[in-house]
């Protein structure tokens, strides 16, 4: 069962689990095939560079295109940006079937100020001569698929325009939420089939949803083959009111279940751990704003109990924030380098360990899959450089760049690979991911997680307990 999860912190949340190529650190939306990887290193805020009484207008595609060119980790042929504007704001004027639309032909010189400024004529002439044809939003409908057409003439999935919309459920996901919904991670399957895991102690769990169900309808319309984003809203909605689904088990299509749900203010923890055993089974969904802080509180809670070992699960954990990785892989590396990263200049900046570590936390396996990526990557990475945990599982999915988050006037945002990363011993995994020390296969499918089923989880804890002897 293939999923294309998003941790959607929404009311949901999702993780996107997905085959590769592209978008969302990972989102939790950019870095795997149709998902976005959260990925953030820094952030820039452009709105700054337009005056605060002026509309974005065409401006906004000088920012983008000038932002591109300044920050891009690799060099851009100056040309490329521009024609990836015209081809995208030909496409859309063809799409809504603009009879005998023409765009002037603008050639770049090089100079990122100049060419900018060809970026913003081309969209003026635009809206100036088919805004009004494409309708009230037609300027905006020019807009975006300007930005976006710049932004994907790179050729890179992780350099991406974020809408307003996208842009929200990034900053949503990176800080866990606090908004109306019932705590489920959904997921679609190839054939269009919309699965959800409801969240522990959250309203869908207490109203009995099981993980693995199939839901059908969301308050009586069908759901099957829509946008993920589209079940995402209907789904969420105010606290306090009630949406209906109507679902059934995976294996079970006949055996339908009605569900009445009453929506609460959601935050969602990126923490899920239990003691078994002697052993602190920490999971990690991704690296958010507050992940840190929940791995410290799980792990000296596990201390606190009596742990004799500990499994810290990474798999299907897209990524996040590059300083929550460091402050979480300083919980397990007292000192030294967790990660470097390099830009287009070859400049190098180091990342060192935060000097906050917790003693004992051994013998430590670390769970990983071809979903593991990116902030998850730089984590196990480290510990396996430094020989402080023992990788078991696939290997993962080899990721080894970083974006930066650039918000833009219109409330959207540019995502832009400014960097690549390098282990501590100095490894590039990008394209290549991290072979685990113990290999065990087993299909990638979030509802084998921490069931008898989940054989990977099971060789950790015999790894732990022959460890232990």
């Amino acid at each position: 069962m293939t999923l294309s999860v998003r941790l959607l912190l929404t009311a949901l949340v999702a993780l996107t689990l997905v085959a590769a190529t592209a978008l969302y650190v990972g989102y939790r939306s950019g870095g795997i095939a149709g998902q976005s990887v959260l990925e953030v290193a820094t952030t820039g805020d452009l709105r700054a560079l337009l005056p605060s009484h002026d509309a974005p207008g065409s401006g906004i595609a000088d920012l983008a295109l000038r932002r591109l060119e300044i920050e891009y980790y690799k060099p851009i042929a100056p040309q490329t940006p521009l024609n990836g504007e015209r081809d995208a704001l030909k496409n859309l004027l063809q799409t809504k079937k603009i009879g005998d639309a023409s765009l002037p032909l603008q050639t770049a010189n090089g100079d990122d100020i100049s060419d900018g400024a060809r970026a913003a004529a081309l969209l003026a002439y635009a809206q100036q001569h088919y805004g009004a044809a494409l309708g009230t939003d037609g300027d905006d409908d020019l807009t975006d698929a300007a930005l976006r057409g710049i932004m994907t003439s790179v050729r890179d999935p992780y350099t991406v325009y974020l809408s307003p919309r996208e842009n929200e459920g990034l900053n949503e996901s990176l800080s866990g939420g606090n908004f109306g919904g019932i705590g489920v991670y959904i997921g679609q399957l190839k054939d269009g089939r919309i699965v959800v895991a409801p969240i522990e102690s959250m309203p869908a769990a207490k109203a009995g949803m099981k993980p693995g169900e199939v839901v059908d309808t969301v308050d009586g319309k069908p759901v099957r083959s829509l946008p993920i984003d589209d079940v995402e809203t209907m789904i969420r909605g105010e606290a306090g009111t009630v949406v209906h689904l109507q679902a059934h088990p995976y294996d079970a299509p006949k055996a339908e279940r009605a569900y009445s749900i009453v929506r609460e203010i959601i935050h969602v923890p990126t923490v899920r751990a239990k003691m078994e055993q002697g052993i602190d089974y920490i999971r990690l969904s991704d690296f958010g704003t507050t992940s840190a802080q929940e791995v410290r509180k799980a792990l000296l809670d596990g201390k606190a109990k009596g742990a004799k070992g500990y499994i810290f699960d990474l798999r299907d954990n897209g990524g996040g924030r590059v300083d929550a990785a460091v402050e979480i892989s300083s919980f397990f590396i007292p000192q030294g380098t967790i990660v470097s990263t390099i830009q287009r200049d070859g400049e190098r900046t180091t990342e060192e360990a935060l000097g906050d570590a917790i003693d004992g936390l051994h013998p430590l396996v670390v769970l990983v899959n071809k979903y593991t990526a990116s902030a998850s990557e730089i984590t196990a990475g480290a510990l396996q450089d430094y020989h402080l945990a023992t990788l078991l599982g696939t290997r993962t999915f080899g990721k080894g760049v970083v974006q930066s988050i650039f918000p833009l006037p219109d409330e959207g945002a540019l995502k832009i690979t400014t960097s690549r990363y390098l282990t501590p011993a100095g490894r590039d995994i990008q394209h290549h991911g991290i072979e685990p020390n113990v290999v065990v296969n087993q299909d990638p499918n979030p509802s084998l997680v921490d069931t008898p089923a989940d054989k990977q989880l099971a060789a950790a804890k015999a790894r732990l307990h022959q460890l232990l002897r």
